[in-house]
């Protein structure tokens, strides 16, 4: 039915490395003393990978760059961000409503939200 996604090389985990070895390899990258390859090879790591480290350190800061896997606490999101989470939710909410045959239901929104869908008059 659905489409059997494999992985390219089932055998090979994928390199993980640590907050302060990112730090430490852009550190070692913009002190210059070597150029980028060379210092890639020594690291076991690709050029373009110490590039994009020093980039996302630049963007986000020393504190906030390489968080790691997972999603931000919430202590980190902004009223935006948890109001469009909040929108994503009621949203799918209300299309589960929808499907179920339940267009009262959802019509219903919580105030101030509308859910753009025009429900004709039911017959007697």
């Amino acid at each position: 039915m659905g489409k059997v996604i494999e992985k390219v090389n089932p055998g090979v985990k994928r390199a993980r490395f640590t907050k302060e070895f990112k730090l430490e390899a852009v550190k070692l990258l913009e002190a210059g003393q070597k150029p980028a390859t060379q210092l890639a090879l020594e690291l076991g790591i690709r050029r373009n990978q110490l590039h994009k480290w020093q980039a996302q350190l630049r963007n986000k800061g020393e504190v906030s760059a390489f968080r790691g896997p997972g999603a931000k606490p919430l202590s980190e999101y902004t009223e935006l961000d948890m109001l469009k989470r909040e929108l994503k939710q009621v949203t799918e909410e209300r299309d589960i409503l929808m499907a179920r045959g339940h267009p009262e239901k959802a019509a219903a929104s919580p105030k101030g939200t509308s859910c753009g869908a025009y429900f004709a008059k039911q017959l007697p």
